[in-house]
């Protein structure tokens, strides 16, 4: 466990806490997976039996489950501790996907099998990223570096759903795309029998003592709404942002590689922002900082709704990114903070739930309005919904105290 500093830490100095670059590493095979399972068994799917209205439908039941089931699998974590609870669900999802790579080799299967074993393997992928997070926090006592291991977490995650996709274009270029589905397969179990192998991780117990009680549980729902709300509204203005830059490029003719390239400017974008605001030492509370961090993407995709060219809408969605990454890490650290030692992967996952959520919310909305509205305005009407969103998390955190000190732990220590 670090102790605390005077001098100003680094990003650096997070990978040298004793068993952090191990464990994040293994962590991060593991969440690899995460990028490359939902491309793959889309492909697989679609290759098995050429409807691609049978792929969607089952991928979206696929993410409904990983999304909706993500704080039940959290909760068995801080339940049965890591180990007992991650390794089973590592091994359930990886036999699942196995099997579905190996039923989706040959085209014309049945496509309730494959459906059945997609659905199934959808309830059951390990929690990594939120517990990863409640292990930053076991590792790290200074908050300023605990911020810094949050950015860094925040940046590699979503270097990873860059990167997941992309290893599936490099093996489907030699393989069926099965072969990319039993590579998540792989990637989940090997990474998750290293994350929970490291000390920082083997070693740790759920806490002792008896559950939670109900009016526990509703406490910590009040305390932990202000940042699920603030990680929905970022959201929607992900999920929203994706659709309208295709339909922006389709409206003007400018072509799909146009769109895939103002997208990985907003993942740019993204990352940049959330090595800045991990590097900085911030003198205002999170609960200062989270409403005016999710509000910001808000604005700039309703600014993005005047944009009449490529060049103006690409600079807008940038502006956009570099908001995203800190907002969540920012979401992140206040569950964190305001969770009970026993619901700190429970708390991560709900903050997540809520992103996942509201990007599935922004694109269906959108999906409804374009066509209907003019393009501009449903731009407007995107951010005005993400500014909503991140402003009605102000009440909760001034009514239910998120921390206004930064110069104080985040987290307590777990019982060992």
């Amino acid at each position: 466990m670090s102790a605390p500093s005077s001098a100003r830490p680094s990003y650096a100095a997070v990978l040298r806490v004793p068993y952090a670059r191990r464990t994040f590493v293994a962590a991060l095979a593991g969440r690899l997976s995460y990028g490359t399972v939902p491309l793959a068994v889309m492909l697989s799917l679609t290759r098995a039996t050429g409807s691609y209205a049978l792929a969607g439908t089952v991928m979206a039941l696929f993410g409904a489950m990983t999304v909706l089931l993500s704080p039940p699998r959290a909760a068995l974590v801080d339940r049965y501790g890591p180990r007992r609870a991650l390794i089973p669900m590592a091994l359930i999802h990886a036999g699942l996907l196995a099997a579905l790579a190996a039923a989706s080799l040959r085209s014309g299967a049945p496509p309730l099998l494959l459906g059945a074993l997609a659905v199934a393997a959808g309830a059951f992928p390990p929690p990594l990223g939120p517990t990863m997070r409640a292990v930053w926090s076991e590792l790290v006592d200074d908050p300023r570096l605990l911020r810094r291991a949050y950015g860094l977490d925040g940046v590699a995650e979503e270097l990873l759903f860059v990167s997941g996709p992309l290893l599936v274009g490099a093996v489907v270029r030699w393989a069926p795309p099965a072969a990319a589905v039993a590579l998540g397969a792989l990637l989940v179990a090997a990474g998750t029998v290293a994350f929970v192998s490291s000390p920082a991780v083997g070693g740790a117990r759920p806490e002792a003592g008896k559950p939670e009680r109900p009016t526990g549980g509703c406490r910590q729902g009040r305390v932990l709404a202000g940042p699920v709300l603030a990680a929905a509204g970022v959201g929607i203005a992900v999920g929203a942002l994706e659709l309208l830059v295709l339909a922006f490029a389709e409206e003007r003719r400018y072509g799909d590689d146009a769109a895939a390239w103002v997208l990985a400017a907003l993942s740019a974008g993204s990352a940049l922002g959330g090595l800045v605001n991990g590097a900085l030492d911030w003198r205002t509370s999170a609960r200062v900082r989270l409403p005016l961090l999710a509000v910001a993407p808000g604005v700039t995709l309703a600014v993005a709704g005047l944009a009449s060219g490529l060049a103006f809408l690409t600079v807008t969605v940038v502006c956009a990114g570099l908001f995203i990454a800190p907002a969540l890490t920012t979401a992140y650290l206040l569950a964190d903070e305001s969770a009970s030692p026993g619901m700190r992967t429970r708390a991560g996952a709900w903050v997540n739930m809520a992103v996942n959520a509201g990007g599935s919310a922004g694109s269906a909305a959108v999906g409804a309005l374009v066509g209907r509205l003019p393009l501009g305005l449903c731009f407007v009407v995107s951010g005005v919904v993400t500014c909503a969103a991140a402003l009605a998390a102000v009440p909760f955190g001034r009514r239910r105290g998120w921390s206004a000190a930064p110069q104080q732990s985040p987290a307590a220590p777990a019982a060992p």
